[in-house]
């Protein structure tokens, strides 16, 4: 598809979206009318910015069901959200939503490689979470053998990943180490036929992929997604690794200022924004994600032509303020990545003493050691680097092997006690 094809049609599924929306969804009805909003000033996906952003506030005070724009009995499936900082935010979908959902995940997949010659195993948890279904139905859609592994019995996991011969996995990156600990355990590691990871639900790095994938000998990929938007497969990284496919027919993104909310141009960071401009059920209109990053339109070394956003630097909301410094927790990650003797696995503990911040980033090591001038060595490179490239002292504690938290779902990295 043309670069003038892909924004007719945009245009197109934006102009019928925003009528859909103002004649079925009171809330935005009332939305656009206190912004001076009408749907037919919406002629094109450039007219976009005159529309008024949705947030997940917004979700949470029209709880449960006040965003769906489609009729109850045209809802087939409800997913929604923890709801451990709040409300949980509820998302529907009608089937034409599942399908565009399965089509969605299987482009990811087939980006990544999977074939329906594959045995995948889905390690994402199955229920309210989109995770688990979502990776299902794509890898269905793919034609693939699936083996719906969920989490909870990481033995059982690694046992059937030998046994069945699966060749890829999806599942959060974290819980993919963990694996490869088991793995390695067990004494499984050359007996796997794994070939490809597709993993998400967690901001992750660089350098913890390339550790996957040395670990591992597999190829591993970042697929992207948000529940409210839909689930995984809104994005996906390919084998050149060059930034996350956006399914940008279903899709449309934009990248803004965090604080002022200013449409920022192509290769600037900013935050996510996301429009879905063919769901029936919860079509949210410019759906702040919090989530930072930058977007390119050049065509990638794959071939493909659709819009790319770089991995995640982190989002808006998780970012630290340490003694006057911004930090986001995978900055972190990647000085800890980068000091030999280290390990992937930390835990960042920022705490208050007196009127200051203090920081203790908690580390596992590479391998067992206690020689004092080991240990040394590897506390005094931690803190220089993150002295030199963040501008951050902290306290580095070395932990042995396996003594840090494992995690089956998202990670959970930092502890900030400040407020407590």
């Amino acid at each position: 598809m043309s670069a003038e094809e892909k924004k007719k049609l945009q245009s197109e599924r934006l102009v019928k979206l925003v009528k859909y929306v103002y004649d079925n969804v009171e809330f935005y009805r009332n939305k656009m009318d206190k912004a001076g909003v009408a749907p037919e000033d919406i002629k094109s996906i450039d007219d976009i910015t005159k529309l008024p952003y949705t947030t997940k506030n917004d979700l949470r005070d029209t709880y449960p069901f006040g965003l769906f724009a489609a009729k109850q009995s045209d809802i087939v499936r409800v997913h929604a959200s923890s709801g451990t900082t709040g409300k949980a935010t509820v998302v529907g979908y009608t089937k034409n939503d599942i399908d565009i959902w399965s089509e969605c995940v299987a482009r990811c997949l087939t980006m990544t490689g999977v074939t329906r010659d594959d045995v995948i195993q889905v390690a994402y948890g199955y229920g309210l979470f989109t995770g688990g279904l979502g990776a299902h139905y794509g890898a269905e859609k793919v034609g693939a053998v699936v083996v719906p592994m969920s989490t909870g019995n990481s033995k059982k996991l690694t046992t059937m990943m030998v046994d069945f011969g699966a060749t890829a996995i999806a599942c959060t990156p974290s819980y993919l180490l963990h694996i490869s600990e088991v793995l390695r355990d067990e004494g499984l590691i050359d007996k796997i036929k794994l070939k490809t990871a597709i993993c998400g639900a967690e901001p992750w790095t660089e350098k913890m992929r390339v550790e996957i994938e040395e670990r591992l000998g597999i190829g591993a990929h970042d697929i992207y997604g948000l529940s409210e938007i839909m689930g995984p497969g809104v994005a996906c990284d390919c084998k050149a690794h060059a930034g996350l496919h956006i399914c940008d027919d279903h899709f449309y993104p934009e990248i803004i200022n965090p604080e002022t909310g200013e449409v920022l141009p192509e290769g600037e960071w900013g935050e996510l924004v996301i429009t879905c401009i063919k769901k029936e059920a919860l079509p949210l209109i410019r759906y702040r994600t919090k989530d930072i990053t930058r977007l390119t339109y050049e065509k990638c070394k794959c071939g493909r032509t659709t819009c790319r956003m770089a991995n995640l630097s982190g989002r808006s909301d998780d970012m630290l303020k340490i003694r006057g410094v911004n930090v986001f927790p995978s900055q972190i990650e990647e000085v800890i990545l980068s000091v030999e003797g280290l390990g992937p696995h930390y835990e960042i503990i920022v705490e208050r003493e007196g009127y200051s911040d203090k920081l203790t980033i908690r580390v596992e090591l590479a391998e067992p050691t206690d020689t004092f001038g080991v240990l040394e060595r590897i506390s005094k490179a931690t803190r220089d680097k993150l002295r030199t490239i963040l501008g951050l002292d902290a306290k580095i504690k070395l932990e042995s092997p396996n003594t840090l938290a494992r995690f089956e779902g998202k990670a959970k990295r930092v502890r900030d006690l400040r407020n407590k």
